[in-house]
């Protein structure tokens, strides 16, 4: 069962490496993206309209305001930090608009690929302020940034391409041996593949966030006690193995290892 596996995780790997990777900024780690980002493009775009069409937006124009404004400026980072980096044409098409959604049961927010954001009121009472929000939209945006939805969409093709070339393999043997081999596979790719990805994938957010908020004016200190904030928030959590998010204790610690290398340009956007 392991080589079979091994096998067909390996063909397709390799591939995926020959059709085509991306260079994530700041951290330099390789992605896969199968899916052409045009494509990404038009589907958020699609999702997106449809989020709004059913959901209620804020009527609280001092919140909508400070929404957009924190959005506006953390685009307006990005929109630098990508140019120094030589890879401005990676949001050429992104138009950016930052909604704020009326759902205080909902502690979340999101940047979908091209620039669209949305905002769910439940998160405010942890953001308190500008800075607390500013952390919170720097990441989301990082997510964009690095296309992590892509990668994702990708990693899910992947390992449907996996098991699709395991069933072949399979083909002569017993049905119940089928099962049993095909379960295995869609466990080890969930634990091995796809949640491994996303915790890289928020540690990635973290880092490329606060550099983001820094260079858009707001102390990516400020990361730390919002992150605590959320972690009293209480509930039951997954072992961090087993989450798609890193367990808020180790995301503290990496957090605090990121700092330095943002406060520079918090400190630069001060003078």
């Amino acid at each position: 069962m392991t080589k079979l596996i091994r096998a067909s995780i390996l063909a397709v790997t390799t591939l995926v490496f020959l059709i085509g990777c991306a260079e994530v900024p700041l951290t330099e780690r390789k992605g896969l993206h199968l899916v052409p980002e045009s494509q990404m493009l038009t589907l958020s775009l699609q999702q997106y309209d449809n989020v709004l069409k059913e959901a209620t937006l804020s009527k609280d124009q001092e919140k909508v305001n400070m929404v957009k404004r924190v959005g506006n400026r953390i685009a307006g980072a990005a929109e630098v930090f990508l140019r120094d980096s030589g890879l401005e044409h990676t949001i050429k098409d992104y138009q950016w608009e930052f909604n704020l959604i009326e759902d205080d049961k909902m502690v979340n927010a999101w940047c979908m690929p091209g620039g669209k954001v949305a905002v769910y009121t439940g998160i405010l009472p942890y953001t308190r302020d500008e800075t607390g929000l500013a952390v919170v939209m720097g990441h989301e945006v990082a997510h964009a940034l690095a296309r992590h939805g892509s990668e994702r969409v990708s990693q899910g093709l992947l390992v449907s391409m996996g098991g699709i070339a395991l069933a072949v393999a399979l083909r002569e043997k017993p049905s119940t041996t089928q099962n049993l081999f095909m379960a295995a596979f869609g466990v080890g790719a969930s634990v091995g593949i796809l949640l491994p990805y996303s915790r890289v994938h928020e540690y990635e957010a973290d880092r490329i966030g606060l550099t983001l908020m820094a260079r858009a004016g707001y102390d990516p200190r400020a990361a730390v006690p919002f992150w605590e904030r959320m972690m009293k928030q209480g509930g039951a959590r997954p072992p961090e193995f087993l989450s798609t998010h890193p367990a808020t204790e180790g995301r503290i610690d990496q957090i605090k290892k990121f700092i330095p290398e943002a406060l520079p340009y918090y400190e630069k956007s001060r003078k």
